[in-house]
């Protein structure tokens, strides 16, 4: 009997689950599930170390008191779409970051790694490096087809982590959004599990201590490692 479906049959997928509350460790960081008590008084303390262009392209911030900060992690850990996770450098044993697990459609094997904050000194660091692989990891292994990461269109600093990691661009969404009262065209990115193998590869050599000299600088460069792995160029970079 001929099949007249769409697309590729997939005999032996099943849905994953979502993500739930376990800590997610690496060698430089460890995600842990955000909590206010435990996480907002440090990782406020480490915002305030940035002026408020950290919170431009954000629906949230910015935040001018623990308290209002306090208040915000409380509201954003009782989501019931969104699993938040502070990142824990290991080097100073503080916070230094904020990344969430969202539009999470196990129906489909789609998840997204959204809501990213770093402070100033986690910018650019090995560790925010390896909270990402770890979280895109995490969701390959627990059987997603497809992780995304979406951007407000004019922030490329954003758009080019999201190149270094190897995720490929597939597009901008004119007029997605209205974020703080203005128009936010939204450029999206994706890997899918098909890309995985070659990005942990990439990753795990890109971490290896001997990757860094003295003072911590990268030796080899990730995005030359995962170049290889992106299907399209991101036009506007």
């Amino acid at each position: 009997m001929t099949d007249h479906l769409a697309g590729s049959p997939l005999p032996d997928w099943t849905a994953p689950a979502r993500p739930g509350a376990d800590p997610i460790e690496g060698h430089y960081v460890v995600l842990e599930p955000l909590n206010a008590e435990a996480h907002a008084g440090d990782l406020f303390q480490a915002f305030s170390a940035a002026d408020d262009t950290l919170w431009q392209f954000m629906a949230h911030g910015p935040f001018h008191s623990a308290a209002v900060f306090h208040r915000w992690v409380k509201d954003a850990t009782a989501r019931s779409d969104m699993v938040y996770h502070a990142l824990r450098d290991t080097a100073t044993g503080h916070p230094g970051g904020v990344a969430a697990f969202m539009r999470i459609t196990p129906e489909h094997g789609v998840i997204e790694i959204g809501s990213i904050t770093l402070a100033p000194q986690m910018q650019r660091s090995p560790a925010a490096t390896e909270a990402f692989a770890l979280m895109i990891g995490w969701a390959f292994d627990a059987g997603y087809r497809r992780v995304e990461w979406k951007c407000d269109a004019r922030n490329t600093s954003s758009r080019r982590a999201a190149q270094r990691l190897g995720f490929s661009y597939e597009g901008t969404f004119r007029q997605h959004m209205v974020i703080k009262g203005r128009n936010r065209d939204t450029a999206w990115f994706a890997v899918t599990d098909q890309d995985w193998p070659a990005l942990r590869e990439a990753y795990g050599a890109w971490l290896r201590p001997g990757n860094f000299d003295a003072e911590g600088r990268q030796i080899e460069r990730l995005s030359d490692m995962t170049s290889l792995v992106r299907v399209a160029s991101d036009p506007t970079l």
